[in-house]
């Protein structure tokens, strides 16, 4: 099968589906040149291990450290724009909706380009690092575009307590809402797309078979090739930004 027929496949297939869910990752974010996780450890941040950057145990051993570093990724996250791929999606949506069509956008990415780029129903899975939160209330807090001018920050909400990132790092459970609204919507889609994803964090990987089982069509868009793209009705190795342009 040609990349072209199947691309005219999952449009096709997307101008009568009732109900969609999407899953994207790093990939689709990486196009508008947000490094992935690890590929951000340069420069003064090449010396670190990142995993040892992204847990509960190293923000009590060093907040600062960490704050540090989630600060400078989430400057780079507002620098960026969202590429052509969030924008299709962003349009997809509306097209969907527009005919009366629902559609979910779940996505592991913490960078909110997706909803820069228009997209309406997100729903963050891994949190954003847009948001920090209060260790003391529990309360979200929006930093502005400037750098922090100290690390860690005070929260707003309480004298004695400092801000975290808002992102769920490792150790920690996904936002049970956002796992409790997949696991309703999953079996009730009829199509289901995991775009720039390498379907091997779970339990998001696990997704595209929720869907399958209820008899989803299932769709892959990656660069390269997952655990997924044999179990999946229709596989496509590209880039997002050029592929889900070409199905509007």
């Amino acid at each position: 099968m040609t990349i072209d027929y199947r691309v005219y496949m999952i449009a096709e297939k997307l101008r009568t589906a009732k109900s969609v869910v999407v899953l994207t990752g790093a990939g689709v974010s990486s196009e508008s040149g947000i490094r992935t996780f690890r590929d951000t450890m340069e420069g003064l941040w090449k010396e670190f291990d990142p995993a040892k950057l992204a847990t509960p145990e190293a923000f009590e051993s060093d907040p600062e450290l960490v704050t540090r570093w989630y600060d400078a990724r989430r400057l780079g996250c507002l620098a960026a724009e969202p590429n052509p791929g969030h924008l299709a999606l962003a349009a997809i949506e509306n097209a969907v909706t527009s005919r009366g069509g629902n559609f979910t956008l779940f996505t592991q990415n913490v960078d909110r380009l997706h909803q820069r780029a228009g997209s309406k129903f997100v729903v963050e899975v891994h949190g954003s690092i847009m948001d920090w939160r209060c260790l003391e209330t529990g309360e979200l807090f929006e930093p502005g575009p400037e750098p922090f001018s100290e690390f860690p920050p005070k929260s707003p909400f309480a004298s004695t307590s400092i801000l975290r990132p808002n992102v769920v790092w490792f150790g920690e459970a996904l936002p049970e809402a956002a796992l409790m609204l997949a696991f309703d919507l999953l079996p009730k889609c009829d199509l289901f797309f995991s775009i720039g994803t390498s379907s091997q964090v779970y339990p998001a990987a696990g997704f595209v078979d929720i869907a399958a089982e209820n008899e989803a069509f299932t769709v892959e868009i990656n660069k390269d090739t997952t655990p997924a793209s044999d179990r999946v009705n229709v596989s496509i190795q590209g880039s997002s930004s050029e592929i889900l342009p070409r199905l509007l």
